[in-house]
């Protein structure tokens, strides 16, 4: 599966599949899952996105994620069934991987989050 998805539908998508992140990582480092570990999805603020890798209640590693500066999600096969999500910045005309996120399965359109129709208005 190839494509691209906004920042806030991959966002929503990866919580919802926590149990199947296999790395996550940026330009310079990588956090690898592992079964005695959890990851953990939180706002540091409303500019920061916090990715966390944890054992138990100690935390092996984090990612910190700046919306800002993601102008979309890249969707690329990786190896045997992984699936790679780049998320993008774009700087001067030219792509960049800021950070990834390796799954065991892609993204399902099926499973992307439909607006709500509640008194005839979407929510």
């Amino acid at each position: 599966m190839t494509g691209s998805l906004t920042l806030k539908d991959f966002w929503t998508w990866l919580a919802e599949h926590t149990s199947c992140i296999l790395r996550v990582g940026t330009p310079e480092s990588i956090l690898y899952d592992d079964d005695d570990y959890h990851w953990r999805f939180t706002q540091e603020n409303p500019s920061t996105l916090l990715v966390q890798l944890v054992r138990g209640k100690r935390l092996v590693g984090e990612v910190f994620v700046e919306p800002e500066l993601v102008s979309n999600v890249r969707i690329t096969p990786g190896e045997k069934e992984e699936v790679i999500f780049d998320l993008m910045s774009e700087v001067e005309g030219e792509e960049q991987v800021l950070y990834y996120f390796v799954m065991a399965h892609g993204y399902d359109v099926s499973e992307a989050p439909q607006p709500v129709v509640r008194h005839g208005r979407l929510h």
